[in-house]
């Protein structure tokens, strides 16, 4: 998730996609962190068909260096196009 501005990442996991992206767009949780960095655009996913699978995989994207999460959304949406509309059909 980012920002309008693209200048804000943020990482996280969820086994339902669509509801926890919408839940950020209408920031169901006005304090958590998307909500105070407007954090409405999804620009990158991965289905890890489990969570057990998910969650490693997480942890090594939050523990990479920004520039690594820059390059992983360029190799899927190099426009940083908001994906949320294209997944929910």
């Amino acid at each position: 998730m980012t920002n309008k501005h693209n200048t804000t990442l943020y990482v996280g996991t969820t086994a339902d996609l669509i509801s926890r992206i919408y839940q950020h767009k209408t920031k169901v949780t006005p304090k958590s962190f998307t909500a105070r960095y407007n954090l409405t655009k999804l620009v990158y996913f991965e289905d890890c068909g489990s969570m057990e699978n998910a969650i490693p995989r997480e942890k090594q994207i939050k523990g990479g260096n920004t520039q690594n999460k820059i390059d992983l959304v360029n190799s899927i949406n190099p426009n940083w196009e908001d994906l949320y509309e294209s997944i929910t059909g």
